[in-house]
């Protein structure tokens, strides 16, 4: 089942106003590692782009385990993400200078002419969101209301998965 437009902009918007993310990979050993990393800023399409350098431990796990996970958190606005898909590592020197952007001199001194730079390009397969209201009255009075009622669905919020593998 493809997800409808609409979900997937939505996905979009809850990637857009995070920005910043939990990117996790898997250890030889089976082990989760999640590292916080910075999403470049293009128009959410179903690829997730970041970049790394080529001999980090998260590119050597992508290589040996593609499968990763992406999530997302915006506390202000009440919105949690998480997106499933594999990840590959690109070297495309043209790319990166699209992608690049002045905070990432922090960690690429050289700009995209760092020795060494790769891009991690997440072709995402799903997402599941959370969605609740921003004002913490509105969350407060919903909490209280699904404890009264003994029914969660009474919190006001919404919960969706969308399948995402169609659109990567």
């Amino acid at each position: 089942m493809a997800a409808d437009n609409g979900s997937v902009a939505t996905v979009a918007k809850l990637v857009e106003r995070a920005t910043i993310c939990m990117f996790t990979t898997m250890t030889p050993d089976g082990q989760h590692v999640a590292r916080p990393m910075a999403v470049q800023e293009v128009e959410f399409d179903g690829d997730l782009w970041f970049f790394a350098y080529a001999e980090s431990v998260k590119v050597g796990e992508i290589g040996a385990n593609p499968q990763v996970n992406v999530s997302f958190s915006n506390s202000k606005q009440s919105e949690w993400t998480s997106i499933a898909g594999r990840a590959e590592v690109i070297v495309d020197r043209a790319k990166a200078e699209e992608l690049w952007s002045a905070p990432l001199k922090a960690w690429f001194p050289d700009g995209p002419e760092t020795a060494g730079l790769v891009l991690l390009k997440v072709h995402a397969d799903a997402a599941e969101y959370w969605s609740g209201p921003s004002s913490k009255v509105v969350r407060l009075l919903g909490a209280a209301r699904a404890a009264v009622t003994r029914d969660p669905d009474k919190f006001p919020s919404e919960n969706e998965t969308v399948d995402l593998s169609g659109n990567a």
